[in-house]
């Protein structure tokens, strides 16, 4: 059995091994948004913990103007992405809808329908 890469998804990032190693410095820096201290950190001085931990020009870019689909380009994992969309005050429906170009009401709508499926395609 041969390995076959991926079919591209228009408009999606498709988050590998390649990508996660691009977004080490990113992740992490999110994924220390857990912590309320870190929170408040990145608040006071975004420059200074973008700097701590790393960023690259096109990650620091991506924060700065707040562009989800930017961050996960930039190697960003849509989970810890989550922790820095909440310091937006966003939601992960929030980005899904960012990452496929709906609203979020839209967004919501498409996965309300996906449970409207016939009983033989959710087998």
């Amino acid at each position: 059995m041969s390995y076959s890469p991926p079919k591209p998804i228009p408009g999606t990032t498709l988050f590998d091994g390649e990508q996660a190693q691009k977004g080490y410095a990113l992740n992490k820096m999110c994924f220390s948004f857990n912590n309320a201290d870190s929170r408040a950190a990145f608040k006071a001085d975004e420059v200074g913990y973008m700097l701590r931990y790393g960023l690259n020009e096109q990650q620091a870019q991506a924060i700065r103007t707040r562009n989800v689909l930017g961050l996960l380009a930039a190697g960003g994992n849509v989970y810890y992405l989550a922790k820095f969309a909440g310091i937006l005050g966003l939601d992960v429906q929030d980005l899904g809808a960012a990452q496929t170009g709906l609203s979020k009401e839209a967004f919501k709508a498409r996965l309300l329908a996906q449970n409207d499926q016939p009983a033989t395609l959710l087998a």
